[in-house]
């Protein structure tokens, strides 16, 4: 039996093109979910896996919908073994991966080094990105929650004796080490 399995990573992400692929395979059972692939909390992932039987297959539209590092791929390919299963990737890297002989669990390892690679030259490019962004002066990462306004708001009602530092904080419905922070930053 064919089960299939497709992910996105964020709900503005649409599933119909992995899920279109995976009918087309002949998948009967499809089971997905949404959120990062370093996610271990992956409920449809841990569905299609455990309605795996002794040779049964795992297809997804590309490797990347499965894992994010080498050893989450290779612990799920080993898992699928052990189990008596095979994995199908459809399209992308890994495309007419067949784990069940010993070139594909090899081909599978060297696409997955390569889509962990690929990764950390991402995040080096991010990080350098958003260090760049701090130099120029720039706020990266969350917004804040407290604006100037607010600050300015909190820093008055202190000042005048109405508020103590965790009740402006309450009053903002930040937490006082927000407030504190915030106010610490801005002088």
């Amino acid at each position: 039996m064919m089960i299939g399995y497709a992910r996105v990573s964020t709900e503005d992400q649409n599933l119909a093109l992995q899920l279109d692929a995976l009918r087309g395979a002949g998948c009967e059972d499809i089971f997905q979910d949404t959120g990062s692939g370093a996610d271990d909390g992956r409920k449809g992932l841990s569905q299609a896996l455990a309605a795996l039987a002794s040779g049964d297959v795992l297809v997804v539209w590309k490797l990347d919908r499965l894992g994010r590092s080498l050893a989450s791929l290779v612990g799920l390919v080993e898992a699928l073994q052990g189990r008596g299963a095979g994995l199908k990737v459809l399209t992308g890297a890994g495309a007419s991966l067949d784990t069940t002989k010993p070139e594909g669990r090899f081909i599978l390892g060297v696409f997955a080094a390569l889509a962990e690679f690929e990764r950390e030259l991402i995040r080096e490019r991010t990080k350098a990105g958003m260090a760049a962004a701090k130099r120029r002066g720039r706020h990266v990462g969350r917004p804040r929650k407290l604006t100037a306004h607010k600050l300015d708001h909190a820093r008055q009602l202190i000042a005048d004796g109405k508020e103590t530092k965790a009740g402006a904080a309450a009053l903002l419905g930040v937490d006082a080490v927000t407030l504190r922070r915030a106010m610490r930053e801005t002088g």
